[in-house]
């Protein structure tokens, strides 16, 4: 919401880096899930991110979480596999994957990796 004060960073290759602030431009930062990258089979990228505080200036930000039905599956999604792009991650209820994403933030994991298939090539 605030688009001139700096409030989140983004973990790429080991080291955190800032998201610079929208300005005076109308925008939206959406940060995607991991149920968005494993139906996208890795398309798309889950970040690892954390909102940090500005000791000079307060902020104000929305927040807001979706999932889909504890009891639906989710999987990559079938018309972007073939056998040169085959699929990348299993597939998972989302009640499943929800408790697995709990157990792996405490550990400061990423809960995609454990859905990643071994392709060999």
């Amino acid at each position: 919401m605030d688009r001139d004060v700096a409030g989140q960073q983004v973990l790429r290759d080991g080291a955190w880096h800032g998201v610079p602030p929208l300005g005076d431009g109308c925008g939206l930062l959406v940060n995607i899930g991991v149920s968005l990258e494993v139906i996208s089979n890795g398309i798309f990228r889950s970040p690892v991110h954390r909102a940090v505080t500005n000791s000079e200036q307060e902020r104000i930000s929305l927040v807001m979480f979706y999932t889909a039905d504890p009891e639906k599956e989710i999987e990559p999604m079938a018309g972007i596999l073939d056998e040169k792009q085959p699929a990348r991650y299993k597939r998972v209820k989302c009640r499943d994957l929800l408790a697995a994403h709990r157990e792996y933030f405490a550990r400061r994991g990423r809960v995609v990796e454990s859905l990643k298939i071994l392709v060999v090539k």
